[in-house]
């Protein structure tokens, strides 16, 4: 079992940004996949053993897509304009 692990308090601000302002961002996954996606928003759900976790909603080339928190490695945004600039979120 993929026991979920929490994200640090402190990136959610960087999500909750990106999604606000819907950048389109550079997402790193943990397992290598690297690919462009815009931010939409973050949610919360529980899973099938009751457990909750957390997720960022990207669209990618049209398509609606969820990426569970713990697999991001990490964000940058691809807007000049952004507030940020590469986030880590979880280290390798």
């Amino acid at each position: 079992m993929d026991v979920y692990q929490p994200l640090h308090c402190d990136l959610h601000d960087y999500l909750e940004i990106a999604c606000t302002y819907r950048y389109g961002l550079r997402i790193e996954l943990r397992n290598g996949l690297v690919f462009e996606a815009a931010a939409v928003t973050t949610h919360t759900r529980r899973n099938a053993q009751g457990n909750l976790e957390e997720f960022l909603e990207v669209q990618v080339e049209g398509a609606s897509r969820e990426l569970r928190l713990d697999r991001l490695r990490a964000i940058t945004p691809v807007v000049a304009e952004a507030r940020f600039g590469r986030v880590v979120l979880n280290p390798a």
